[in-house]
């Protein structure tokens, strides 16, 4: 068995100036390209996820009728409302234009349900529905999973906790990582409820691919 760099949405829209901007979220892409260029050295596989939504997604303000930031109900789930974001085809859904998409082995979209939300790489916000990751990985005979991306209180997270329940084990790379923090916690809440559930957490000096 063998390991693989995942690498959660990196997006144009949640770097400055994007839709869903997180602070700093630019600041991860360095730490992505060094995370790559050690990948490569070591033959292990490079995954990149990418939020992948309807222009009409269910969790979009826009579409509910509530405000950004706030709470409701989607799908019998409790949903924040967000901006419209990562809209399929749109340069706010690219990756980081310091990124190059060649150097992905295998690129996983998610979110393309309207009717429901999808933090995780692996399974909707309701587990009603899974990507092709899991058997992706399986077919490939991976076990290890060094992860990093945006954003740590959300989809990070959740592709963590996914993984962990699926059997893997999981290095987040902590330096390659930034929060929405709707509250001023929550990223530092993420990393130890992460890393109670069975995750590693290192900086990229720290990896050993």
């Amino acid at each position: 068995m063998s390991a693989a760099l995942l690498l959660i949405d990196l997006q144009n829209d949640f770097c400055p100036q994007g839709a869903l901007a997180v602070s700093e979220g630019d600041r991860v892409i360095p730490i992505a390209l060094d995370a790559i260029k050690q990948a490569q050295h070591k033959s292990v596989p490079i995954i990149a996820t990418q939020d992948w939504h309807p222009a009409h997604h269910g969790s979009f303000a826009s579409q509910s009728g509530g405000n950004i930031g706030e709470m409701g109900e989607l799908a019998g789930l409790e949903q924040i409302w967000w901006p419209d974001h990562c809209v399929q085809g749109s340069e706010g859904a690219e990756f980081h234009p310091l990124l190059n998409a060649a150097q992905f082995d295998h690129i996983v979209h998610k979110g393309t349900d309207a009717s429901i939300d999808s933090y995780s790489a692996f399974f909707d916000n309701g587990r009603r529905a899974s990507t092709e990751l899991h058997h992706w990985l399986k077919k490939h005979q991976i076990d290890t999973l060094y992860m990093m991306g945006l954003a740590t209180d959300y989809c990070v997270k959740y592709s963590v906790m996914d993984a962990l329940h699926l059997g893997y084990r999981v290095v987040v790379i902590t330096d390659g990582c930034r929060g929405v923090n709707i509250k001023p916690e929550d990223s530092k809440i993420a990393l130890q409820q992460m890393q109670t559930l069975g995750a590693t957490l290192m900086t990229l000096s720290d990896v050993k691919f």
